[in-house]
């Protein structure tokens, strides 16, 4: 397949298709009371299926990254496209049955199956096509997997009361098969070495240096390495605190600065913004301040965050403090894969990448279950934020030893790198 004469920002824009779509996921609130009503499930039950397609998604990505190197972007991203749009149709057809195991099997596993493949099929081709800005590319994926919810939500809705919850999941199903198919049949990875003409021209006259990625490994030698763990643990705690607010942000800004119900609710649907720009706009930044830098700010943003949320009075600055942190959710999954690029560099990307995002499904299961234990004993959510605030500190250390690893091994940089851990790294 010649991929000389294609557009790299048409490639971004097929990323973006398949990332929307998948997307949509996170929308999956718009189906439960409709669901409850129309069939009479339980709210445990309709919501199981939501956590098992979350804990697919990254249980997948890391079971089929390998797979993903080696078949290509593209038919990974038309294998994804058939799985979850399979899984979003079939949902439609377990409803119509009334089967609550088909739904939990159709819009659980095969739309858990298809979102993690669907994840990473595009990232590593992205980060390839744009060596000059691995960063803001990676973040526009990213910022259309955040931004799928805020379409899908009120489209869904206003299908649900036309045509009913059936017919919906049916014509989304489609949709999404149709957009994901579209994105699949552009994305082609570039040739070996590519680069645009600005960077050529900018290389060639001595204006730009090109930035040496610290080492060339497969996903094996990776995970053998002691940034590899550092980098997974970061994410797990970056991640289990963002899903954490996400899940009781809403009560707990009721709870604790007593906000009304529906100021709550706008909280939360500016959450999504936040969450979407935080993508984009940390991923950005990290291409001028560098990854390891940005991961340093993000967890010193959670720290002073969670010091101060527990004695703030004002209502605004609580919202503050919490879009700030959600903004760090957001920028940690976009800074990942051109994070795992400058590591680990391109060989496997989407391999170490689909590793990584077990901290994906981890932080899920992590998060919400540490807070609702902790209000069930205590009755309220102060505590959360000092258990937070021990584990932000773990984060914050192993972020400045990784900045401060990789800059040493930068330094060593011709001499042959081992990816055997040892304390020599640090």
């Amino acid at each position: 397949m010649n991929s000389v004469n294609k557009n790299r920002w048409l490639i971004a824009a097929s990323a973006i298709a398949i990332h929307i779509s998948i997307g949509a996921a996170y929308a999956y609130s718009v189906y439960i009371q409709p669901l409850v009503e129309t069939k009479g499930w339980s709210v445990a039950s309709v919501t199981t299926a939501f956590t098992i397609m979350m804990v697919l998604g990254g249980g997948s990505a890391a079971l089929f990254g390998k797979f993903v190197e080696r078949s290509g972007p593209r038919k990974s991203a038309i294998l994804a496209a058939i799985l979850f749009s399979l899984g979003q149709a079939g949902s439609g057809f377990a409803i119509s049955l009334d089967s609550l195991p088909l739904f939990l099997l159709s819009y659980g596993v095969l739309s858990g199956l298809g979102l993690g493949i669907g994840y990473i099929s595009p990232v590593s081709t992205l980060v390839k096509w744009f060596p000059d800005k691995r960063g803001l590319a990676t973040g526009m994926a990213v910022l259309g997997f955040g931004t799928g919810a805020l379409i899908t939500a009120p489209v869904a809705a206003s299908l649900i009361e036309s045509i009913g919850i059936s017919s919906t999941f049916y014509i989304l199903g489609i949709s999404y098969f149709i957009m994901m198919m579209l994105g699949a049949s552009y994305i082609v990875p570039p040739p070996n070495g590519w680069m645009p003409e600005g960077m050529k021209a900018a290389v060639k006259d001595g204006s730009r240096k090109i930035k040496k990625d610290l080492r060339q490994a497969t996903a094996s030698e990776a995970v053998k390495t002691k940034h590899f763990w550092m980098l997974w643990l970061m994410m797990l705690i970056n991640t289990s605190a963002g899903i954490m607010m996400i899940s009781v942000a809403s009560p707990m800004a009721q709870n604790i600065v007593g906000l009304s119900a529906g100021a709550a609710a706008t909280m939360v649907g500016l959450m999504g913004v936040f969450n979407g720009g935080g993508r984009l706009g940390w991923a950005a930044a990290s291409d001028y301040l560098s990854r390891p830098v940005v991961f340093i700010i993000f967890f010193i943003i959670q720290l002073l965050a969670f010091i101060t949320l527990p004695v703030i009075a004002s209502a605004f600055i609580f919202q503050i403090l919490i879009f700030l942190v959600v903004s760090c959710y957001g920028g940690g999954f976009s800074n990942l894969p051109a994070f795992i690029g400058d590591l680990f560099g391109t060989k496997q990307l989407g391999a170490i990448h689909g590793y990584l995002l077990t901290t994906w499904s981890l932080g899920g299961l992590i998060g919400p279950t540490l807070v609702s234990q902790l209000y069930t004993r205590t009755g309220s959510y102060i505590p959360v934020f000092y258990v937070f605030t021990g584990l932000i500190i773990i984060a914050l250390t192993l972020s400045l030893l990784l900045y401060r690893s990789i800059n040493k091994a930068k330094k060593t940089q011709e001499k042959p790198l081992e990816y055997k851990v040892s304390s020599a790294e640090l």
